[in-house]
């Protein structure tokens, strides 16, 4: 045959023996589409993703082995080999192992719980904030020493806020050992007071990338640490349940790096502005006091104060006056009166009656005071009091009249 010419046959041979040589034992992650278990106990799906697909076979002999029961639009992780079917010119993945993978509706139902059951007991409360100092003398970074969150960190705090010291505390920032080594580091930046403000945080990644930072441990470090925390966990779209625990969450590392190095130069610059103006102020009112007291002086005080004083001295005089007449007016009408009550009592005193020849006689058999001569009979003593002294008399006749 002429090179490079083949059979179907031959073509197909050789596209199976490199696929199957090179493919003899592979790990395929997709979703399960078209599932359908057969009598035969045999499963035919497919595996796919957002760009391509692979048909697949599962024998009875390995479907066996499984824990979960499959089904369309489930995430698996397929481990088998690829083969080549020649009489139908395609190729398709025998699964012998299958496992699910949580998916991303699956994650986000749980973080969702987790973020109930944490808010629930009070981890996410705002009286648990404290305020992220505005010029911290040293920043703390919880994160991988070689991922991107450093270096940007670094960048942007020797940019902005030059003398500031970085204290790189290292923790793996994705997989299993990750959430228990960055809860551990939030822990010891705490027990030795080693700085100001804490950054925990990464670069972005996928849901499953970031998920140590919604770990029930690094939640708790977080909302327990005495040292301000400020959360920068992936991109702006990206959220972790320690964005909640935080004092502070900031969209990215670079933005956390931002909050805590506010630029000191701007505030310098803020903090002369100010002095100038405040300077200025005080200029142009010093200036305003000299303008307004340049035109008085000491003669012209006098005057000014005379002019205000003496028509308030012709008023008190006035007042003065009116008050004595008032008072005057008022000591002779109550000495009138006491005049006329005084003439009253003396005009009914019996004693000023007496003074002009009249007595009281009385009765000392009764005690009565004589008035009329029946008051008496023939024989009675009576008692006769003039002005002075006392008279006894008998009654030798009574004539009525």
């Amino acid at each position: 045959m002429p090179e490079n010419r083949f059979s179907v046959s031959e073509i197909t041979n050789l596209i199976k023996g490199c696929l199957e040589e090179t493919f003899s034992s592979v790990k395929v992650e997709g979703e399960l589409s078209n599932f359908k278990p057969y009598p035969s106990g045999h499963l035919y799906f497919t595996l796919k993703d957002i760009n391509a697909v692979i048909s697949a076979v599962m024998f009875k002999n390995s479907a066996r082995s499984l824990n979960f029961k499959p089904k369309d639009g489930k995430t698996v992780l397929a481990e088998g080999r690829i083969q080549v079917y020649p009489p139908r010119g395609g190729y398709q993945l025998v699964v012998e192992t299958m496992e699910e993978l949580s998916s991303t509706g699956d994650i986000l139902a749980m973080l969702e719980r987790r973020k109930a059951a944490f808010a629930k007991e009070g981890l996410f409360s705002e009286e648990r904030k404290r305020p992220i100092p505005r010029f911290p003398e040293t920043v703390g970074v919880v994160t991988s020493p070689s991922g991107a969150a450093i270096r940007d960190i670094l960048q942007i705090l020797s940019r902005r806020a030059q003398g500031i010291r970085v204290i790189v505390l290292s923790a793996p920032v994705q997989g299993a050992e990750a959430a228990p080594v960055i809860a551990r580091r939030i822990e010891q930046a705490n027990l030795w007071r080693l700085a100001d403000v804490l950054i925990i945080g990464r670069g972005g990644g996928s849901i499953e990338d970031l998920l140590p930072f919604s770990e029930e441990a690094v939640v708790r470090a977080v909302a327990l640490s005495k040292i301000p925390v400020i959360s920068a966990v992936g991109h702006e779209i990206d959220w972790a349940l320690s964005d909640f625990a935080a004092d502070l969450r900031a969209p990215t590392p670079s933005a956390a790096a931002e909050l805590v190095s506010e630029d000191r130069l701007e505030t310098l610059s803020g903090i002369r502005y100010l002095t100038k103006m405040m300077k200025d102020t005080v200029i142009n009112r010093l200036e305003m006091a000299r303008l307004l007291i340049k035109p008085f002086n000491a003669e012209d005080l006098e005057r000014r104060f005379r002019l205000i004083l003496q028509p308030r001295l012709i008023r008190f005089d006035d007042a003065k006056e009116t008050l004595l007449n008032c008072i005057d007016k008022l000591v002779r009408l109550r000495r009138n009166r006491l005049e006329l009550v005084k003439t009253a009592l003396e005009s009914a005193n019996p004693h000023m009656v007496m003074e002009r020849g009249y007595s009281i006689v009385i009765n000392t058999k009764t005690g009565a005071v004589v008035r009329r001569a029946g008051d008496v009979q023939t024989g009675d003593i009576l008692s006769i009091r003039p002005v002075e002294g006392e008279i006894k008399t008998r009654v030798e006749e009574v004539i009525a009249s």
